[in-house]
């Protein structure tokens, strides 16, 4: 099955995260299909905290791919923030 997660990266205690399009049965930093965007929950001052390809993303759901429920909860929040 296919899924649409966040992988770690970034430092201890700085943590940043990409949202990629994954098998299920791959590691949570392992190999990718494709990266769809990111999310940095400790950003400051003028950096991006949330980037998401909202067309890739309802591609991939098209296609029967599953959000995991972080995800799908900043899906919304960049739809949101996007209208």
């Amino acid at each position: 099955m296919v899924v649409i997660r966040l992988s770690r990266g970034g430092a201890k205690k700085r943590p940043f995260y990409n949202i990629v399009v994954a098998d299920s049965r791959e590691r949570r930093d392992g190999r990718f299909i494709e990266r769809v965007g990111f999310y940095n929950p400790v950003a400051a001052g003028g950096e991006e905290p949330l980037r998401v390809a909202t067309d890739r993303v309802t591609h991939w759901a098209s296609k029967g791919a599953q959000l995991s429920p972080t995800v799908a909860r900043l899906v919304d929040q960049a739809k949101k923030a996007a209208a």
